[in-house]
């Protein structure tokens, strides 16, 4: 008689354990162990327990493949997480099994040990048929559908309900963030008074907007109210703030932008001039072409207003980036002026509010809806339709996609629906929205998903203060040094990687699938090399983690002071600067109502997560491997020293940029 000791570990979140009957079986190349009721005296199987049982075989199982978890009904139905398995003989060395799966209803569950293999390292038929079934399963419980045409593919669920169990948020997770959902947090803000307002009515004065900012703010947020007006400041966020991948170099100025050395003169360092400035590289652009003609929202049947302008900016010696032109529309003409700084001040101004209006549609939906999220979405998908969890790449993968596929279901049904927030306060609500992310989509490539050849291409390799520029291409070093260790870890060869069929599989799914309809994306029919797999890798972990927290982490910063970055625009852009009034600035940013709803809403998405995991700090042990759990401990080591090179930096700072601190960076999108 062979006696195994079983340890069993249920989840730490709320409601993981069950009163249900829970039995384990061990499958060796020998045969099977007695199927082993979970049953020690008192409670077991509760939150956060690890329970130890001894599990019997009649002769000896050889080398244990599989654990066979078996839930029955007692009762009343109560689902059960189990975190992993470990499995010890006298003597010899504990083998774990994780699992990190929900057990719903009367099921059964085969679980590997936590050795990773890809198909290749396979030797024996019953692990073969394992992994087949596995993946067949997932294939029918994960499929692919198409919420709208021109975009990339997601979960098939219509809502959150309709995914399973393990896609799904914890319960303490559901519980935050229904309590913080719109309307709960503008309740809880005290600003439920201003939005019984009437609908369209404006605020008298630019300091009226206080009257929502005393609850609800922030550092930044606070030195934003201060120095919104600014020209530096507002350069400076065209680097670090919301939307930092817009700045481009501008060496010779659009034909539809006829900016004349003369205009912007007096802008100029003394001693230069437009030209000789282009000709150094210090002149950059914000153009919002993908902007033009996309149909604005009718809100409360109160039209808003869109517009699609183009910005020049400066470098200059001793200002730093500053903009000197601001074009409201695409073609000029009598009716869209070029405004400067020399213009009557409100005139100026008022442009300004143009361009961060603009930018907030294309940070929300481009930058942070379509770059982060959805392109995520499609490695989640195909990460589980087509890797089993004992292949390497799903243990990597797996920490990066907690919670992406519940949070974007509620973003589609919540956010950007015919009836969501944006529909109720945003200039590119309804129709919109969808016609913005199906441009941005076309122009959509795998080489600008990659920081530092996104820097180059833009030609802001060499501006100074560009921060997030800065963190990024540390994390970025970071990530793709950690991918390149694992990779080479599990393939020897680029021959391993063509030949692994499931890796294969994977690759098909994400780029035919998921990236359908995108012939210029930029991805090879296959992956040929150890190279080309680490630069996929690292692209999807950077995404889920740096760029989405670059892009998310700071949107209440720059937008609680509604002026900064107004998410609707009630006037038309005006066409005469000299009759620019106060008036005409309160009629044109949102309303009183609109106002509430922006700082309450980028606060509910841009706040720190009770429940985050921080960046390479994985909760779930899925590599069993000394190699690969030195390779983890070398990179949160990394991570660490960014950490403390980000601090230093920021120290002595007025104005700090830390939203890429490692510890501040969640490990996959949840929000």
């Amino acid at each position: 008689m062979e006696v195994y000791t079983v340890t069993v570990a249920t989840g730490t979140s709320e409601y993981s354990g069950t009163n249900n009957y829970v039995f384990v079986t061990l499958v060796g190349e020998g045969g099977e162990s007695e199927r082993t009721l979970l049953d020690n005296p008192g409670l077991d199987l509760c939150r956060g327990a690890v329970d130890q049982y001894k599990v019997t075989s009649r002769s000896p199982l050889g080398s244990l493949l599989l654990v066979r978890l078996e839930k029955q009904r007692y009762w009343v139905e109560d689902n059960w997480f189990c975190r992993y398995v470990t499995v010890e003989l006298p003597g010899e060395d504990k083998v774990t099994f994780p699992c990190y799966r929900w057990l719903v209803g009367d099921v059964k569950v085969e679980i590997r040990a936590g050795m990773a293999k890809t198909l290749r390292d396979e030797s024996l038929s019953q692990l073969l048929v394992h992994r087949k079934t596995e993946l067949l399963e997932r294939q029918n419980t994960y499929r692919w559908a198409k919420w709208a045409p021109g975009i990339p593919r997601c979960i098939d669920a219509k809502t959150e309900a309709d995914l399973p169990q393990d896609a799904r948020f914890e319960n303490e997770k559901r519980m935050i963030h229904s309590q913080t959902h719109i309307h709960t947090v503008t309740l809880q803000s005290h600003l439920f008074p201003l939005l019984s307002i009437s609908f369209g009515k404006s605020w008298n004065d630019l300091d009226d907007f206080k009257r929502i900012f005393w609850k609800l703010r922030s550092p930044i947020s606070e030195y934003c109210m201060e120095h919104w007006k600014e020209d530096w400041f507002f350069g400076y966020q065209c680097l670090n703030g919301c939307n930092p991948r817009m700045i481009q170099m501008c060496r010779r100025l659009p034909e539809n932008f006829p900016v004349t050395s003369d205009m912007v003169q007096s802008s100029m360092a003394p001693g230069t001039n437009l030209d000789k400035e282009l000709k150094a590289g210090k002149i950059y652009l914000l153009d919002y072409a993908i902007m033009d003609g996309i149909p604005a929202n009718i809100i409360k049947g109160k039209p808003q207003y869109i517009a699609a302008p183009l910005c020049l900016l400066y470098q200059h010696p001793d200002k730093g980036l500053i903009p000197v032109a601001i074009q409201l529309a695409q073609n000029p003409d009598l009716t869209s002026p070029i405004f400067l700084p020399r213009d009557p001040p409100l005139a100026w101004l008022l442009a300004k509010m143009w361009v961060r209006h603009a930018e907030f549609q294309v940070f929300q939906l481009l930058s942070h809806l379509l770059r982060t999220h959805l392109v995520i979405e499609v490695f989640c998908v195909a990460t589980l339709r087509q890797l089993p969890a004992v292949h390497p790449i799903y243990k990597l993968m797996a920490p990066h996609l907690r919670y992406t596929l519940e949070i974007n279901c509620r973003g589609r049904t919540q956010l950007i629906s015919p009836d969501g927030i944006f529909k109720k306060v945003v200039s590119t609500g309804g129709d919109g929205l969808l016609i913005l992310a199906q441009r941005e989509y076309k122009v959509l490539t795998y080489r600008s998903l990659q920081p530092h050849k996104d820097f180059i291409d833009r030609g802001v390799s060499h501006l100074p203060e560009y921060f997030y520029k800065e963190h990024s291409l540390m994390l970025w070093e970071a990530i793709h040094s950690f991918v390149t260790g694992v990779v080479d870890l599990f393939y020897q060869s680029d021959h391993d990687v063509q030949e692994d069929l499931e890796l294969q599989a994977w690759f098909t799914d994400i780029s035919q699938e998921g990236f359908a309809e995108l012939p210029s994306f930029g991805l090879p029919s296959k992956i040929s090399s150890r190279e080309e797999l680490s630069t996929l890798l690292a692209v999807a972990i950077f995404t889920s983690t740096v760029q989405h927290a670059a892009t998310n982490n700071g949107q209440f910063d720059w937008c609680a002071w509604i002026p900064n970055t107004p998410c609707s625009m009630r006037q038309p852009p005006p066409t005469d600067k000299d009759a620019v009034t106060m008036d005409m600035i309160m009629a044109t940013l949102p309303d009183v109502s609109q106002s509430c709803m922006q700082m309450a809403i980028t606060w509910h998405l841009g706040r720190p997560q009770p429940d985050a995991i921080p960046l390479g700090q994985n909760m779930e042990e899925h590599f069993t491997e000394s190699r690969a759990l030195e390779l983890i401990s070398e990179f949160r080591k990394e991570l660490k020293g960014i950490q403390d090179n980000i601090l230093s930096q920021n120290e002595g700072l007025e104005l700090q940029y830390l939203f890429l601190l490692p510890s501040r960076i969640e490990n996959s999108i949840t929000i």
